[in-house]
């Protein structure tokens, strides 16, 4: 029986057009790469419980479960993975780098243009956002 892990990635809009980034720093996956406020779901957490305390250790937000909205998903099967995406453009708090040890610059961009170093299926997760449509498959080859 395979077991999969999973993650959830925040879509943190600032009420416009633009969509917060941070760059991975010194992680061993994508270091260089822009990719989202993301991280693993603990044991006894559903999504919205991780992303919440993803958002608060990372960042240093505070997001309310009713501002958070799941709005896609990817799962990378042959690597054992399910990518959640969810989107808020409400928070408390200013977003600080708490974790430089990981992260090296943090920026907002216009969703349409992203950086070209941005992690593929954060790519893939914000077409298909802007299409609306919250379901695709990828395979990612390098899984932490």
């Amino acid at each position: 029986m395979q077991k999969f892990s999973v993650a959830v990635h925040l879509i943190l809009l600032n009420g416009g057009d633009e969509i917060f980034l941070l760059r991975r720093f010194n992680t061993g996956f994508r270091d260089g790469e822009y990719g989202l406020v993301a991280g693993h779901v603990e044991n006894g957490e559903n999504l919205k419980d991780a992303m919440i305390r993803e958002a608060r250790e990372e960042v240093g937000i505070s997001i309310s479960e009713r501002d958070l909205e799941v709005v896609g998903a990817i799962p990378n099967l042959p690597n054992g993975y399910v990518y959640f995406f969810l989107r808020t453009n409400k928070w408390k708090g200013d977003v600080t780098n708490l974790e430089p040890h990981k992260c090296d610059d943090l920026r907002w961009t216009k969703i349409t243009e992203l950086p070209m170093n941005t992690v593929n299926y954060v790519k893939c997760a914000m077409e298909n956002y802007l299409l609306g449509k919250w379901f695709s498959e990828m395979e990612v080859k390098d899984v932490p």
